[in-house]
């Protein structure tokens, strides 16, 4: 089974925080980080074989959000 592309699991994992369902968000991540870029980052390895240094960060919806290469996705 495939694993969800990171922006899909970012949206979730906001709407899990905001206590929501992800297609409540009025803000879409696309308005602060172009989503098929921050796909393609992290495919080519299917983030397993990656350096888990390797990460991406940035705010979206008032919370600071880290996409790390080894799959973890952290929003506080």
């Amino acid at each position: 089974m495939r694993e969800k592309e990171p922006s899909l699991r970012v949206v979730e994992a906001v709407a899990e925080a905001e206590e929501s369902d992800p297609g409540d968000l009025s803000t879409p991540l696309a308005s602060v980080i172009d989503p098929d870029a921050l796909d393609r980052l992290f495919e080519t390895a299917g983030y397993e074989g990656m350096s888990p240094c390797c990460s991406v960060s940035f705010t979206y919806y008032g919370y600071d959000v880290n996409v790390n290469a080894n799959g973890r996705i952290t929003v506080q």
